[in-house]
């Protein structure tokens, strides 16, 4: 269920964009409890002037190898959950593809189970029809 949108910089390797989906995938299915082949994900790439952020926001140092990843998901999961997500793939990220923590930056966007349709005109997720 939860949809994931990496981007970062234009120029790394088919290898490196799929280790990013892959250490956040498994990251989603460790602390979210996400069912194997549950997997709804897309990379992209900028270039330089298409990509700009903080490099020392909040006191994090960042460079040109940060990774935004947002995901949205059912609004169903805890404070816990959530701070354990991000540890989660701060950590898959920095084992494969080797990013630093910092360069780590995730955005979780919480919805109503109903503003999903995985295919075939469905609400899979919501209330059924009256």
């Amino acid at each position: 269920m939860p949809f994931t949108r990496i981007s970062l910089r234009a120029g790394k390797s088919e290898a490196y964009r799929a280790a990013l989906i892959a250490g956040v995938y498994a990251a989603l299915r460790e602390t979210f409890a996400v069912p194997e082949d549950d997997l709804f994900a897309v990379v992209h790439e900028h270039d330089a002037a298409g990509f700009a952020y903080g490099r020392d926001y909040l006191g994090i140092r960042r460079s040109d190898d940060l990774v935004i990843v947002q995901i949205t998901a059912n609004a169903t999961r805890t404070t816990a959950q959530k701070r354990a997500l991000y540890a989660a793939i701060a950590r898959e990220l920095g084992r494969d593809p080797g990013l630093r923590p910092g360069d780590v930056f995730v955005n979780l966007v919480e919805v109503a189970p109903e503003n999903w349709s995985f295919g075939e005109g469905g609400m899979q997720y919501g209330p059924p029809e009256p």
